[in-house]
């Protein structure tokens, strides 16, 4: 089984929010590949992983980055496989990656996911590849179907609080 999509992060200490992205595509059943690859300490890594990602069966690549945050955008810049970005909150409490990822040039495009949203990038991921597989796109429908259940249970629990005031 050949990876589909592609999670970089840019240091292990990411992994917990690339963790969330890994345990849906797992979830989902689509193969994928982890790496930490550094635009900064390791950009010639990057560019051969960029410029043959679509040659080795990529289709989306999550990259995710904290501070200045280039990983994103240099991957996108160095391949025409769709790059979903995570910006990371590592300092200025995310702010500065989000903008970093978020304002890319015209014509390089990375669609970025909110600050640690490592499970948004990849329900993204599986959303981009449903469009071409429709077990994919099932397994996809099956769990949305789950999410306005558990607000339902949610509040079925929320009507069992007891408090000396709480009109029900």
């Amino acid at each position: 089984m050949k990876p589909i999509v592609s999670i970089i992060m840019g240091s292990t200490s990411d992994l917990p929010i690339l963790k969330k992205a890994a345990d849906f595509l797992n979830q989902m059943e689509v193969p994928f590949e982890m790496n930490a690859l550094s635009a900064h300490r390791t950009p010639l890594e990057v560019e051969s992983f960029a410029r043959g990602a679509r040659d080795r069966g990529i289709k989306v690549i999550i990259a995710a980055a904290g501070m200045a945050a280039a990983l994103p955008g240099v991957i996108a810049a160095m391949t025409p496989v769709p790059v979903i970005g995570i910006p990371i909150n590592s300092t200025l409490s995310g702010m500065d990656a989000l903008y970093s990822i978020v304002q890319m040039p015209p014509g390089i495009s990375v669609a970025t996911v909110g600050i640690n949203a490592g499970m948004n990038a990849a329900i993204t991921a599986v959303q981009i590849l449903a469009l071409s597989d429709e077990g994919l796109a099932k397994r996809y429908e099956q769990y949305r179907s789950t999410l306005s259940q558990k607000i339902v249970n949610a509040n079925a629990e929320l009507k069992e609080l007891k408090y000396d005031f709480k009109v029900d």
